[in-house]
């Protein structure tokens, strides 16, 4: 049995479980989006292109930093800065075994 939800509480849903996604992202900086792509086929920055496409999609221009930075809690560089690791020769194999287009 499937429990009704009308389709706005199934947006508000959604928009919850998106914004907790962000937080855990945000959270664990230790987990490297090349250790995301290679695993699950997404990272931070495929999410944040989403988000910046979901906004085309409703005609709003968003730049790809301001997307980055929704995503990220900070400007993408002072991410990387922070928290990105230069990748081992065994992650950027598995990247290019995997055929992933970032």
């Amino acid at each position: 049995m499937t429990t009704p939800i009308d389709p706005d509480t199934r947006t508000e849903l959604e928009a919850a479980a998106f914004r907790r996604l962000v937080e855990h992202l945000r959270e664990r900086s230790d987990v490297q989006n090349i250790d995301m792509m290679n695993l699950a086929g997404f990272c931070r920055n495929c999410l944040s292109r989403w988000y910046r496409e979901a906004a085309e999609a409703q005609g709003i221009a968003l730049p790809d930093a301001e997307a980055r930075e929704t995503i990220y809690g900070m400007p993408y560089k002072e991410w990387q800065a922070k928290h990105q690791k230069e990748a081992t020769p065994e992650q950027k194999a598995a990247f290019q075994a995997g055929n992933h287009q970032h």
